[in-house]
This record gives structure tokens, C-alpha cells and sequence, in this order.
């Protein structure tokens, strides 16, 4: 029924869609740029064969930025972030790398407290980080010492 698989500028018109009814975070524009990276991942959940969950990050030497992460508001609190998330952490330990980071709205108590589910740790904070002034709080997993 759900699958997960690695995603590339070809999807880039499905996330864009899915962006646009979610967190509308970034034009169509700006999809395409962030898959042109060649440093940028992408996974993504798919329910049948609509695609209701993205996370693009960006591996930079030993660490990766998760740059963005939505589920389809119809699927939150069903456990497609959940496995999500743990296909992501699952890819990057495949890729060696040693830590993943992220930003994330102090107001959105419901993804601070989906990310500390994932130990997760705030490490600083980016004041009125976002358009709305909200300040950002940095956060990072540590994958392997």
C-alpha cells in the first residue's frame, strides 16, 4: 500500500504540488533548482501511488541539512513521518555521514516534539529566522562519532 523511494528532479512537479497544500515552503522555480544539486537528496512516501511525504537533504562532506520535510496533512499522526524520517536517518548512515541538522519553527510544537521523538537535540537558534519573525531552532542528531 506505502512505499518509500528515492526521488529526483523528474518529481520535482509532485512535491511542488504537495508543498502548495501543505507548508508551501518553495515555488515550483525552487524545486527544480534544490533537485538540480547534485549534493541534494530526496525520498519520498508514497500511499498507493500518490506521493504524501517529502524529505530533501543536502549532503555536505560528512553531515547532512534536511531542507525539507512535509507530510500530507490527510496522512499526519499515522506513522508516514515516522517512516519517513527513519528511511532518511537509515540513507545517511549508508552514506557515512555523522550527523543530520535542521531547522525548525519554536512555535511548531508538533514537529519540535516528532523530532526530539528522534533524539534530535536543539543546539542554538536562528531569531526571526522566518518570514513571520519566527525564530528557528537549529537541531541535530548525532549518527555515528
Amino acid at each position: 500500500m506505502s512505499y518509500i523511494k528515492e526521488i529526483s528532479l523528474k518529481e520535482s512537479r509532485l512535491c511542488f504540488e504537495l508543498d502548495s497544500k501543505s507548508i508551501a515552503l518553495w515555488s515550483k522555480n525552487q524545486w527544480d533548482s534544490e533537485f538540480s544539486k547534485k549534493e541534494v537528496k530526496g525520498l519520498a512516501i508514497f500511499y498507493l501511488k500518490e506521493i504524501i511525504g517529502v524529505c530533501v537533504f543536502q549532503v555536505v562532506i560528512d553531515e547532512a541539512q534536511i531542507n525539507y520535510f512535509a507530510i500530507s496533512h490527510r496522512f499526519l499522526r499515522k506513522g508516514f513521518g515516522s517512516r519517513l524520517l527513519n528511511s532518511v536517518i537509515k540513507k545517511c548512515k549508508e552514506l557515512n555521514l555523522k550527523k543530520l541538522s535542521l531547522e525548525v519553527s519554536e512555535k511548531n510544537k508538533a514537529a519540535n516534539a516528532f523530532y526530539d521523538c528522534f533524539n534530535f537535540k536543539t543546539v542554538g537558534k536562528r531569531k526571526k529566522y522566518y518570514n513571520n519573525e519566527d525564530d528557528a531552532l537549529l537541531k541535530e542528531k548525532i549518527l555515528k562519532k
